[in-house]
């Protein structure tokens, strides 16, 4: 075994795909392929698998992910239509050709994987969605972000990595921060994020990763977080949510209910309160809209 390598475990039935991101003393550190998971086992535990039967990208050709892209895309034409129609209603003497620009709400995104923030920006240009995304190490992520928020004073932040509960301590509770290898950092980093706005629908913070302290993460200001059912969440959900969240419009609000069925894991997964979009339209349409506002 080696640094790098495709790894499963064989005492949970090869379930997941890791890679392995060091060794240390005979015990080999690893992270998720599929999920936003950080585990450690020994290296008698753990068997190769073939890397050509791994993504490039986790599960980002998953016919659930497809779905769930495809509906973000669905919704984003349909708020288009809704804009466009009501553009002619007001104009009917006039053309009403681009008579609108749109102003989405932008992410901040911290993450903890790098191959995953690659994913992430990825997709965020697709969607549209205007991004920043930086890779921080989970124990990092506070100190950056008081540096970041004020810099790039976003509309959405998501906090996200790898994370887990640490099954190998004698006293493993689910209520105890100290049981979970990251959530101590996502909360400090919620909480950072938190003290720098105040307002939950001024700055909508999504955050959380596999296994998660979900109430802990709410408790310390987090629009949205993982994982209510302390289960592993798809690595791009939380990408998923804060898209939605900057083409829903400042004036309607959503719940978890309304986004559910746009993530791989659902209400298991993520859940959060409700909270006012930061997507507004403008009017009349111009162009280079980056630049002008």
């Amino acid at each position: 075994m080696r640094q790098g390598d495709f790894v499963t475990r064989i005492s949970y039935g090869g379930d997941v795909v890791f890679k392995i991101e060091r060794i240390e003393h005979l015990k080999a550190i690893l992270r998720g392929v599929d999920f936003r998971l950080l585990a450690d086992a020994p290296l008698t535990d753990l068997t190769k698998t073939n890397p050509k039967e791994t993504l490039d990208h986790p599960r980002s050709s998953s016919p659930e992910f497809r779905e769930s892209l495809r509906r973000l895309a669905v919704s984003q034409v349909q708020l288009q239509e809704k804009n466009q129609i009501a553009v002619n209603h007001k104009q009917k003497s006039q053309p009403a050709h681009n008579s609108y620009f749109e102003v989405p709400g932008r992410v901040l995104h911290l993450d903890g994987d790098p191959s995953y923030l690659r994913k992430s920006m990825q997709l965020y240009g697709e969607l549209r969605v205007p991004a920043e995304g930086f890779f921080i190490p989970e124990a990092q992520m506070a100190e950056a972000l008081q540096r970041l928020l004020p810099q790039y004073k976003p509309d959405i932040v998501v906090i996200t990595g790898h994370d887990g509960i640490l099954k190998n301590r004698q006293s493993v509770s689910p209520s105890n921060l100290s049981s979970y290898k990251n959530s101590q950092n996502f909360v400090n980093a919620v909480r950072v994020a938190r003290q720098f706005e105040r307002n939950r629908d001024s700055l909508i913070i999504v955050a959380g990763a596999c296994q998660s302290h979900f109430e802990a993460l709410l408790r310390a200001g987090a629009n949205f977080a993982s994982s209510p059912a302390r289960i592993l969440i798809h690595a791009l959900d939380p990408l998923c949510i804060a898209a939605k969240l900057s083409y829903t419009p400042t004036r309607e609000t959503i719940s978890m209910l309304d986004i559910m069925d746009l993530t791989v894991t659902g209400l298991e997964g993520l859940g959060g309160v409700e909270t006012r979009g930061s997507y507004r339209m403008g009017v009349p349409g111009i162009q280079h809209t980056e630049e002008s506002v």
